[in-house]
């Protein structure tokens, strides 16, 4: 059959599944999660895929995970449409769970809802049938990089290897059946209907530092204490003072903030606490300056006579995205809607564990409008779901027809023209040598 029958169908069927797609989108919004916490949000998906495309899911990938397979009609590659399955802690929002923060301020539910649109369109339309290879249709938890103490006891207790979800998936080998990966991203401040590329982001190590001082009463015998917030700042301002070391090419960020500062006013401050990150457009800048992030921090503390523990953990690794995939949802973009502003997003100077996913594999990570608002914040918001969901949904579905359509001659040289830059086994190498204390 014609490819650009197929991709009619396609839309067609999404169209079709709009008001069930929205649903699912306003549902999981209704009750969002942080990460490795998602049950209600994973059971949801779970029971769409159930009742949609009649198959049971795999479950329990990284905790949450939920991973449903649609076939085609002959053996080839597997491509892979995630969504997150996470919120971020958002607690100003008036859509913020009372409990916990947790607001879907970043979009994860719209990303959700845009997966399993494409496998509506895909799955309702019959054309898998005509296709070589298969879609994997995947809902990832734990994007967010946060509740740092929570995720370490998840890996006390055995239960992750990593406290990021996409990096647990790999280790896991969630992603071993998977050739390559597409998600798209919610856009901030762009109420039209935008596809903004950008091919390149940060990765990141965090690193919890403690400095532990000698307790004194503040008032009468302050010199009998060793002040442990003095050498926090004191880190900081060694950090800030590496500032103009840092290459603009490397694209590196250094973001600490104290997490304690004290118990009490009238006692000098002897357990001072901080959290940071260390981001890099490459990993090469990331190792760099994350050495010499430590070597400012100790002097903090040894300026003081404190005690400095610094734990760093891995992060995200750096997006790098190819060319001819970041081409072919543009070409889909812009025939589901010719007005489509596309733009060329450059660097992206966040992270995203879709850097991890992209580092083995081909995957892309487009940000799409239809919002409003600033990510992360209370005023973000959806206000063109067509643009940001049910086109986005056209675009990756009829990517994959692209890709698979023809003995999948398409995926197969996007494949051969972009090998990983990592094997799992080195990745995980590389990841595991960032855990130390």
């Amino acid at each position: 059959m014609d490819k650009e029958l197929l991709k009619k169908r396609v839309c067609e069927a999404i169209d079709a599944s709009a008001n069930k797609i929205k649903d699912i989108a306003d549902r999981i919004y209704a009750e969002p999660e942080l990460g490795f916490k998602e049950f209600k949000t994973a059971a949801k998906v779970k029971a769409f895929m159930e009742e949609e495309f009649g198959i049971v899911p795999q479950t329990g990938l990284a905790i949450n995970g939920v991973k449903c397979r649609l076939k085609g009609a002959k053996p080839g590659p597997t491509v892979a449409v995630l969504g997150e399955l996470d919120a971020i802690g958002c607690p100003e929002s008036p859509d913020a769970d009372p409990m916990t923060g947790a607001a879907h301020k970043c979009g994860h539910n719209l990303q959700v809802a845009s997966m399993l649109g494409a496998g509506c369109g895909l799955f309702k339309s019959g054309v898998m049938e005509e296709l070589a290879g298969d879609c994997v249709l995947f809902g990832v938890p734990a994007e967010e990089y946060v509740e740092l103490a929570y995720r370490q006891q998840l890996l006390a207790e055995g239960k992750v290897h990593y406290i990021v979800g996409k990096g647990q998936l790999i280790y896991e080998g969630a992603f071993d059946d998977i050739d390559m990966a597409m998600m798209m991203h919610a856009d901030k401040e762009r109420p039209k209907p935008t596809v903004s590329i950008g091919s390149s982001s940060n990765g990141f190590v965090g690193k919890k530092v403690q400095y532990i001082g000698k307790v004194a009463h503040a008032g009468d015998a302050p010199f009998e204490g060793i002040n442990a917030l003095n050498a926090a700042l004191l880190g900081i301002m060694g950090i800030n003072a590496l500032r103009e070391t840092f290459k603009d090419s490397d694209h590196v960020r250094v973001h600490p903030i104290i997490t304690k500062g004290g118990d009490i006013v009238n006692s000098v401050p002897a357990d001072v606490r901080m959290e940071l990150y260390v981001r890099g457009g490459t990993m090469e800048a990331i190792d760099n300056t994350h050495k010499k992030v430590d070597a400012a921090l100790r002097a903090g503390g040894d300026a003081i006579g404190a005690q400095t523990i610094i734990e760093t953990m891995p992060g995200q690794m750096p997006l790098d995205s190819p060319d001819r995939l970041h081409e072919l949802f543009i070409e889909n973009a812009r025939a589901i809607n010719p007005n489509v502003a596309i733009e060329d997003a450059g660097h992206f100077g966040g992270s995203t564990d879709m850097g991890d996913v992209s580092q083995i594999m081909p995957a892309i990570h487009p940000y799409i409008g239809g919002t409003v608002g600033l990510l992360h914040t209370k005023d973000f918001n959806c206000i063109d779901f067509k643009a940001c969901v049910l086109d986005t949904a056209k675009a990756f579905a009829c990517v994959v027809v692209d890709l698979l359509y023809d003995e999948a001659q398409e995926a197969k040289e996007i494949i051969k023209n972009n090998p990983p830059n990592l094997t799992k086994e080195e990745y995980i190498q590389r990841m595991d040598a960032y855990f130390s204390k």
